[in-house]
């Protein structure tokens, strides 16, 4: 019968609702998710389950996951995606947990002499184009614990991946309600104040690590967007206007202490 096959068709793509029970208590400890309205909570609930039910969550090097702690995971992955909508989440499935910091080896070429040198490096967070998103559960649970230090790993990475959506991690995103150019311009002239700025500058906000790349200041202030929007707005009023178009209304707005952060 047409509505038994709609019904069967219908709940093998939908994902399966997450517990009141869960939600309540995964809600309760994750500030930023705590602070939406509740039409935005709806959709957060929504996108998460969809997420938990799209990426498959890996443990390693001792890590304990459990349903609360891939909830919670989701939940701030699905934040910078909530104005973009479940489109954003696609090309990738893989979560890799590590219980803190984890090493990855990098090569560097030195464009002067032509040497190329091997290191390890050690990271909290990482994101690869059509492959996983890797993560600290200690700074997880960290940026869980202080959610108005102007830091937050699950939002740093995932910034990256919605930047990845169309090629290369660039600082632009895929942009529906901004213009191209418009986004590109301010960026730029942003990202430019902050490297021309001296190295020991410290009234700026925005950590000499986005000077990485376009890419990285893109993820850093996203960081910012979610953590200390007004921090961001005295240092780059162009920047947190774009962002709040991009990521709608921070969470955190009107909440963050003035001037904490602590150190990366």
């Amino acid at each position: 019968m047409p509505g038994r096959w709609w019904t069967t068709l219908r709940a093998r793509f939908e994902p399966t609702p997450i517990a009141d029970p869960l939600w309540r208590r995964a809600l309760a400890a994750c500030p930023l998710a705590r602070r939406l309205d509740c039409e935005r909570q709806h959709q957060l609930r929504r996108l998460a389950a969809l997420f938990l039910a799209r990426k498959r969550f890996h443990a390693l090097a001792g890590a304990v996951l459990d349903d609360y702690w891939r909830l919670l995971i989701a939940m701030q992955a699905c934040l910078p995606a909530l104005q973009q909508g479940a489109a954003s989440l696609r090309g990738w499935r893989e979560v890799l947990i590590y219980p803190g910091e984890f090493k990855v080896r990098r090569s560097h070429h030195d464009e002067h002499t032509g040497v190329v040198t091997e290191g390890d490096e050690a990271l909290v967070g990482e994101a690869w184009q059509r492959g996983p998103l890797v993560l600290s559960l200690a700074d997880v649970q960290l940026d869980l614990e202080q959610p108005w230090d102007g830091y937050n790993v699950v939002v740093h990475e995932m910034a990256h991946k919605l930047d990845m959506l169309d090629g290369p991690p660039d600082g632009v995103p895929p942009l529906v309600a901004i213009p191209r150019r418009r986004w590109i311009e301010q960026f730029q002239l942003a990202f430019n104040r902050l490297a021309m700025a001296p190295a020991d500058n410290l009234d700026s906000p925005i950590d000499r690590y986005a000077t990485e790349s376009a890419g990285e200041y893109f993820a850093v202030v996203s960081e910012l967007h979610y953590s200390q929007p007004a921090l961001l707005r005295q240092a780059e009023p162009a920047i947190a206007d774009l962002l709040e178009t991009f990521y709608g209304r921070s969470p955190a707005e009107g909440h963050e202490p003035p001037g904490f952060r602590r150190a990366r």
